[in-house]
């Protein structure tokens, strides 16, 4: 606890939606259905990759790796969230905050890495098709996950640790909905230049080196497609990527919005917005994206609730 104001800091107060105060029941009940919608398609994925044995490849084992990761950081963030829409007095204590912070950086960071992986995967499938059962084994996957789950936690305790090392004396009031790094770091009466340092150089960590594996991942899938003989050949190697692309785009393009720029250019409102869009919109789409417009996986979710039918009946 830090000393504001000649007491001491226990909480912080959220002031994310106070400009919206007469529409805040209103939020609760959108917000809530699209959370809803999030876990439910979520558990739909997980559960039809375990059960139906067809989908037990190292593309549908990182998908539900990422369904798991992108419901896990929802409930970090959300529920505290609609509590808090509905009542009156928005507050988190001050081991909370820190305990927000890294669990939600934890689970960011090792879905950059993540989604890294998953460019390697499309890498071997489309440049080294026969090679590919050996080169993506259970192991090797796993081996991936893992890693980026390490880089995800070390990364998150040092940034969470030299957050939480400052001194807080000005105002314990943030203007957000929950314990992000930017609107944190603006409370903060002394600012360590080399605490800032270090943690954009952690932003670019995190952000930049995926993002560029990702980009030599996919010049060699593009140049590999493009020798593919086929118009038909070439649409369907280049199919099996387009989801991963569009999730890459849109968790990296807000992503370096938020964290890849000078702290003088932060801007609560527009922090607020983007957040929203990565902890509640991101996750409902993903789903749909990488999932629910799949043929394959169509097919399994098929098979799986005639199954489950079946069985019931």
């Amino acid at each position: 606890m830090e000393w504001v104001n000649g007491t001491w800091v226990r909480e912080f107060v959220f002031l994310g939606f106070s400009a919206l105060a007469s529409l805040q029941r209103l939020l609760f009940m959108v917000f809530l259905l699209l959370y809803l919608f999030t876990l439910g398609t979520n558990a739909i994925i997980m559960s039809t990759i375990v059960l139906d044995r067809a989908l037990h490849t190292p593309m549908y084992f990182f998908l539900s790796v990422l369904s798991c990761s992108e419901t896990s950081y929802t409930f970090v963030i959300v529920p505290k969230m609609l509590v808090d829409l509905l009542a009156q007095k928005k507050t988190i204590s001050f081991l909370g905050c820190a305990i927000q912070m890294f669990t939600f950086l934890f689970l960011g960071c090792s879905h950059s890495f993540l989604l890294a992986a998953m460019g390697y995967d499309r890498y071997v499938a489309i440049c080294n098709p026969l090679r590919y059962t050996v080169l993506m084994g259970h192991g090797v996957c796993l081996g991936l996950v893992a890693a980026a789950c390490a880089c995800g936690f070390t990364i998150s305790l040092v940034a969470t640790s030299l957050v939480f090392h400052l001194p807080f004396h000005s105002s314990n009031q943030l203007h957000h909905f929950f314990c992000d790094i930017s609107p944190v770091l603006k409370l903060a009466s002394h600012h360590s230049h080399l605490s800032q340092l270090v943690i954009f150089m952690l932003g670019v960590l995190v952000l930049v080196i995926p993002l560029l594996l990702i980009l030599v991942s996919y010049v060699r899938i593009i140049s590999a497609i493009l020798k593919i003989p086929s118009s038909v050949g070439r649409y369907k190697a280049f199919s099996t990527c387009a989801s991963h692309l569009i999730v890459v785009t849109v968790h990296y393009g807000c992503a370096s919005f938020i964290y890849l720029r000078p702290k003088s250019n932060y801007s609560s409102s527009k922090d607020t917005l983007i957040s929203v869009s990565y902890t509640i919109l991101t996750p409902l789409f993903n789903p749909m994206i990488y999932s629910l417009r799949n043929k394959e996986f169509k097919s399994a979710l098929q098979r799986t609730m005639s199954k489950t039918w079946f069985s019931l009946s």
